[in-house]
């Protein structure tokens, strides 16, 4: 199991935000994500965090879907805010066949209540990283009804309280790097703010 710990901020100005992460993060591609969270049918809060079917497509640089590749991701997560961060328990896997899936959540009475989109594009951060597997990814994003968000992610071991507060000191730094102002950063979740 990923310890994902990361934070989240509103963008103003994504095309000049776009350039300063270029100019100091490797380029990954360009992404699609839909997202739908299945809830039992019967009761609400369980799993509290649903099950969510991410389809992904991951593009060339150029954002040329016909060179993509679509990926269906399942994901369980245990979400926790601590002083602004997110610090989440995360199962994830994936399907061949996502419409498959889907129909094996609906015979166990589950229902998609939630719903986002997403479009951006990632990098790796890591030069400030001991290895390779350390760097932070970074997402510029634009969220269907929202706007763009910048999202900076660190995937951890453990959750203690000095990896949190070293991943924390990490993901602050790179957000002062790229001029990103504190009071910017959102620590609700996409789905409260949808108003899901």
């Amino acid at each position: 199991m990923a310890i994902e710990i990361e934070v989240k901020a509103w963008v103003d100005t994504p095309e000049s935000l776009k350039q300063r992460i270029d100019a100091i993060a490797r380029f990954t591609g360009v992404f699609d994500k839909t997202d739908a969270y299945w809830y039992s049918a019967s009761c609400i809060a369980f799993p509290a965090s649903g099950v969510r079917v991410r389809k992904e497509v991951m593009m060339d640089g150029c954002g040329d879907i016909r060179n993509g590749v679509q990926i269906t991701r399942i994901t369980y997560k245990t979400k926790e805010v601590r002083d602004n961060i997110e610090v989440n328990h995360e199962r994830e896997f994936t399907v061949s066949d996502g419409a498959a899936f889907e129909e094996l959540l609906t015979t166990l009475n589950l229902i998609p209540i939630k719903r986002k989109h997403k479009t951006g594009w990632a990098w790796v951060y890591d030069k400030d990283a001991l290895t390779i597997k350390d760097g932070i990814t970074v997402e510029l994003v634009l969220l269907e009804q929202l706007g763009y968000f910048i999202e900076l992610e660190i995937l951890a071991n453990n959750d203690a309280p000095d990896t949190v507060a070293l991943a924390r000191q990490r993901l602050l730094a790179l957000l002062d790097l790229l001029g990103i102002a504190r009071n910017r950063i959102e620590s609700r979740y996409y789905t409260e703010l949808l108003g899901q």
